[in-house]
């Protein structure tokens, strides 16, 4: 998918992309390259690829979610590792407010240079743990309009780090690959637990037939007890699975 074939592709979907955007993705593809040569980023470096895998695949949430495209939210994207898919759904729908969420500081330092020649404003580069960033003494607990998570984890594990940090009647967006409906079925007990439910599981075929994906959407219903998420690494050792899953 070559950058025209990419806004051609989003303009089916009514995402149109003005010139300065289509520069910044231009940008954002040639940072990415420049810095993958010493920070580990990505092993995706061909622009079609990019473009499809990583471009066009952050913004499938928009496809199912109006309001990421209309409303000024607060959207925080939890390990966005390159800052997929926070930084190109800013892109695209630059009224966003963004909070990047990364443990390893040398993405962080990248990210700040990209967004700094993406001449973007509104958006907050934190270096920490999810599980500290989320947990019952830090001001950004339930403060989100949205919450992202992509290739990060395995949802039980995800659900932990990203809905006590969703608002009630807020929204986690998970992206996932084919595999999603395993992974809802391991996550039912920990998103009851968390105050989340599962109310969409889009499934589309990426273009190209480069793969399946899923937006799943899983709505705060009611506060995350204070408990969770749980001391850093222990969500990953220890999932939150039903006993008949465990």
């Amino acid at each position: 998918m070559n950058p025209e074939a990419f806004r051609s592709a989003l303009q089916k979907h009514q995402i149109t992309l003005n010139d300065y955007q289509m520069h910044q993705f231009d940008t954002y593809y040639h940072d990415l390259i420049d810095a993958n040569q010493n920070v580990n980023l990505t092993a995706i470096t061909a622009q079609n690829e990019v473009y499809l895998k990583h471009f066009y695949d952050s913004l499938l949430p928009a496809f199912f979610v109006d309001a990421l495209r209309n409303e000024p939210l607060r959207l925080c994207d939890v390990g966005a590792g390159a800052g997929f898919p926070s930084l190109p759904l800013k892109i695209a729908f630059p009224k966003l407010a963004v909070t990047i969420v990364d443990s390893l500081n040398k993405r962080i330092n990248f990210l700040q240079s990209l967004v700094t020649d993406l001449n973007m404003t509104n958006v907050e580069l934190i270096h920490r743990r999810a599980e500290d960033f989320g947990n019952k003494k830090s001001p950004a607990r339930a403060t989100f309009d949205i919450v992202t998570a992509r290739a990060v984890a395995a949802l039980p594990v995800l659900a932990e780090l990203c809905l006590p940090l969703v608002k009630e009647n807020g929204y986690f967006i998970a992206l996932k690959a084919s595999h999603a409906d395993v992974e809802i079925k391991q996550a039912q007990y920990a998103l009851q637990v968390l105050g989340g439910q599962l109310v969409a599981d889009h499934q589309l075929l990426l273009p190209n037939e480069a793969g399946v994906r899923h937006i799943l959407i899983i709505k705060k219903n009611k506060p995350t007890p204070k408990k969770y998420p749980r001391k850093a690494g222990t969500p990953n050792r220890e999932p939150l699975l039903a006993k008949e899953t465990r």
